[in-house]
């Protein structure tokens, strides 16, 4: 996607190196959420103030959806559902912001992300259940397992490609239109979908974090 100015392009060329918008606004992202918690850490309160009234009923909204879908055992996952949560959802926001890229609008991006939770999500069933675990793969019963394995194991392939696909085609799809609508009508037309913007951005990372639930707390259970 060639965008007529990006915030960051001056590094580029500066440091004389390309290593791509993604990466640039991905570290963007990380040191914006790196600063935020170092913040909220330095002045927690027993009642809280300022950013951490702010971020309190995030947290406790994703620690609730957690137990709720994953069970008492996924608490131990909070990090990794909240940090891919907090990643995209600024990642996706600061799409709104005019001479910034979003990082979830690359491929790349969205495809280290899938791949994490893919990876963990077998990770995860393997140390929960050890070899027992390839009997997710078989099936309820054990005769019909020459026909379930591979249908199961492509399933489970096509999770990381969902997850990629699903995140890419929406933000890359709403830079765009966002895009021809700045460039046609520079002003307050663009304000609606700007709005809209912001739905979209709360919906996809609501729904890859939901997903991502899912897999693993589907790796936690015992086979049937």
């Amino acid at each position: 996607m060639v965008h007529p100015f990006l915030f960051l392009q001056w590094l580029e060329q500066k440091l004389h190196i390309h290593i791509g918008e993604h990466v640039m606004y991905t570290w963007l992202v990380m040191i914006l959420l790196i600063l935020v918690a170092v913040l909220v850490k330095r002045n927690i309160q027993t009642v809280p103030s300022g950013l951490q009234n702010l971020l309190e009923p995030v947290v406790a909204g994703i620690e609730g959806m957690i137990e709720e879908t994953m069970g008492p055992k996924g608490k131990a996952y909070f990090p990794l559902i909240a940090t891919i949560a907090f990643f995209i959802l600024v990642s996706n926001l600061i799409a709104l912001i005019p001479g910034f890229y979003p990082p979830t609008a690359n491929l790349n991006t969205n495809a280290a992300m899938a791949l994490t939770v893919f990876a963990m999500t077998h990770i995860i069933g393997i140390k929960e259940h050890g070899i027992g675990y390839l009997k997710h793969f078989c099936g309820p019963v054990i005769w019909l397992a020459p026909l379930i394995f591979p249908i199961e194991i492509v399933g489970h392939l096509a999770r990381p490609l969902s997850l990629t696909l699903r995140l890419f085609g929406n933000m890359y799809g709403h830079e765009i239109v966002l895009m021809i609508f700045f460039a046609l009508v520079p002003f307050m037309l663009p304000l609606p979908m700007m709005l809209m913007g912001v739905l979209v951005a709360f919906i996809q990372t609501f729904v890859f974090m939901l997903l991502a639930m899912i897999y693993i707390a589907g790796s936690l259970e015992e086979a049937h």
